[in-house]
């Protein structure tokens, strides 16, 4: 595909982001909207299966070749080994592959810090009741603004410690975390420490090299900032952490099979904690999704646009007397979270929808969130910044 300007008309490009249309939209961490080629091409699929037979040798293949194409175009992303991703339907599902295939066994030290999601949580707490492993939290959130992230996780590791659950980019406050340096903090303070990292909102919006990194597990999705579609995401398990993690879902597409039929042992690589029969058809719709980015610019490009434009809306709301930004030097990433001195989030974040502007609340901690893509207008950050004020002055 021919390789556009960095120049080009970004309200050209656009376009094929119907859902756009009038409205101002800032939760791409939530959900990104799907490109017209992304629908196209989910419809052409499922077309085509229902051409051919739905369950046929030709469709068999078919799906096999759709199956590899897409974790060909993930690992390119990712900067990884096509062998090394397992596809999967979310970041839940990534985590959960991985949080229950570790051995664990009464003792072990489980560490993740006080900005994870409430569902990682959740699961780290049963891991914690089932198996009697020891669970504790480090605090990043306080690092947002001074303090080093490194130290706060790697002062934290014991020589229990058998795994470490992080975000690459916290959901909450935008915080980047310096993941290379963190993974190798973490391996001086005990190598048998493994990492499973969050990976929600850096896949789509943050270059990466996930093979120089070298953590062990990290779990993203397609529908946030690639503007996927939904119930399609994927697992990266670095090839030395192959053999620590066991199956626990376990279906007909991660299994080795005899002549006969009987199952004989895993897959060879991430394609041993897949299950069984998926939407085939979003396959098509995600690398669609995944193109059209790329026809607008390299992920460094299409980085380096989502700062300056989330730099933009930082700067505006500092003009508001009432706003409080979270972060006190400009954002690295897309997302800005803010407090309003009433506290009234949930009220702004509803006022604004009925303006057809949607951001959202954060409860930890008590926030409004805003997130940008590199083809976010001015004007839509403008929009958002008089339409923040003006509730701001009503309220008064």
């Amino acid at each position: 595909m021919k390789m556009l300007s960095i120049d080009m008309n970004l309200t050209e490009h656009r376009q094929q982001l119907t859902a756009l249309k009038n409205k101002g939209y800032f939760n791409y961490g939530g959900q990104g909207p799907l490109p017209e080629s992304a629908l196209e091409a989910i419809f052409n699929s499922y077309r085509h299966i229902q051409n051919i037979g739905p369950f046929s040798h030709v469709i068999g293949d078919w799906v096999a070749e759709e199956l590899q194409k897409t974790r060909e175009a993930m690992a390119t992303e990712l900067q990884v080994p096509p062998s090394s991703i397992t596809l999967t339907e979310n970041v839940s599902t990534g985590c959960n592959i991985a949080l229950w295939g570790i051995l664990w066994k009464a003792g072990d030290h489980l560490l993740l810090t006080d900005c994870e999601h409430p569902g990682i949580i959740a699961a780290a707490q049963e891991i914690s009741r089932r198996f009697g492993v020891l669970l504790s939290t480090c605090p990043i959130l306080e690092t947002l603004n001074e303090g080093n992230p490194v130290e706060a996780i790697a002062s934290h590791i014991q020589p229990n410690t058998k795994l470490v659950i992080m975000s690459h980019l916290l959901w909450n406050t935008g915080q980047v975390l310096p993941q290379k340096e963190i993974v190798a903090a973490v391996r001086s303070q005990n190598p048998n420490t493994q990492i499973l990292v969050d990976a929600a909102q850096s896949v789509g919006s943050l270059p990466l090299n996930l093979t120089d990194d070298g953590v062990d597990f990290y779990a993203f999705t397609g529908h946030k900032w690639w503007c996927g579609p939904e119930g399609l995401g994927g697992l990266y398990v670095r090839p030395e952490a192959l053999e620590t993690l066991n199956p626990t879902y376990i279906g007909w597409r991660g299994i080795l099979t005899t002549t006969t039929g009987q199952p004989k042992g895993w897959k060879p690589d991430g394609r041993r904690y897949e299950v069984a029969t998926s939407a085939y058809p979003l396959l098509s719709g995600l690398r669609a999704a995944i193109a059209f980015h790329q026809s607008w610019g390299t992920v460094q490009q299409r980085y380096d646009q989502i700062c300056k434009l989330s730099a933009i809306l930082w700067e505006k709301l500092g003009e508001i007397p009432q706003v409080h930004r979270l972060r006190a030097t400009p954002p690295e990433s897309g997302l800005i979270s803010f407090q309003l001195e009433s506290g009234q989030h949930k009220q702004l974040v509803g006022a604004l929808e009925s303006q057809n502007l949607m951001v959202r609340t954060i409860l930890h901690p008590n926030c409004v969130r805003a997130c940008v893509h590199y083809f976010t207008e001015i004007g839509e950050i403008e929009r958002l910044v008089e339409a923040i004020a003006c509730i701001q002055r009503f309220a008064l």
